[in-house]
């Protein structure tokens, strides 16, 4: 049966919002969720509402990203595997940020690895922590920059070396192998194949997600000279720049992770 979410007897909830759109969310999986739950109240004036539906274990995440996005939740019914609730726009500050003063929430991303599943891990990070308010940047270091390359690459002159580099590195996130079980690329294959089953983004719409949400792709110069990489051979990025720009990034991050 339905089990109604208990609330306070001195705070009943209002009435559910008749004309509620609503935001079906059940065939996605993690960040899509949050991503879409961002999209339809981030912008949105206090006092707007949605009614929600999704897989009863996105719960614990609902709550996370309504403390930390200045949401309220009503009506919280789950049934089996299925969860309904009507998210409403509150007009006070975020939770997180009240907690913080005026501090603004922020987190710094480098990503050293070209690995793809470690590459997957960074970028679904990202666009968690930007749907839940923060500010982020990600550090793209050495192999981190295979990333960004563009897929064809446009041609530019080099010496040898960094021919080589470009002839050895994989062009761009398509490209990516999987840090175990690749076995010539058909691992690699196969797990692309099980997230698309499982509605799980690709890399690619993931890194266009977090340039839609404002996350800031920072190539690290010293890797990029080292590799023989310019800059018109990556995709969009913000700036390219060195360590002083990164360590500033972390000491005014709250959260720092090296991927």
């Amino acid at each position: 049966p339905a089990v109604p979410e208990a609330t306070p007897e001195t705070a009943p909830e209002p009435p559910p919002t008749a004309d509620a759109p609503v935001l079906d969310v059940r065939g996605l999986a993690c960040p899509g969720p949050v991503l879409k739950l961002k999209a339809a109240l981030g912008n949105a004036a206090p006092g707007t509402a949605v009614r929600l539906l999704a897989a009863g274990t996105f719960e614990p995440d609902l709550r996370s990203w309504a403390r930390g996005a200045g949401a309220e939740i009503r009506h919280l019914i789950r049934e089996g595997a299925s969860l309904e609730a009507e998210v409403v726009k509150s007009g006070g500050a975020p939770a997180a940020k009240a907690a913080e003063g005026t501090a603004e929430k922020s987190a710094a991303i480098v990503l050293f690895s070209n690995d793809f599943d470690k590459a997957m891990a960074a970028l679904i990070l990202a666009n968690g922590f930007a749907a839940a308010g923060m500010k982020v940047s990600i550090f793209f270091t050495f192999w981190g920059l295979t990333v960004l390359r563009k897929n064809p690459a446009p041609k530019v002159r080099k010496d040898l070396v960094s021919q080589m580099f470009g002839w050895m590195l994989p062009t761009g996130a398509r490209k990516l192998a999987l840090s175990k079980m690749d076995m010539m690329g058909m691992g690699t294959a196969m797990m692309k194949r099980v997230m698309k089953k499982q509605s799980v983004m690709s890399l690619p719409e993931l890194i266009e997600s977090a340039r839609a949400a404002g996350v800031r792709f920072i190539a690290c110069e010293m890797a990029m000279d080292v590799m023989g990489l310019r800059r018109e051979e990556l995709i969009e990025i913000d700036e390219v720049a060195g360590v002083a720009s990164f360590a500033a990034l972390a000491r005014e991050s709250g959260t720092t992770l090296f991927i």
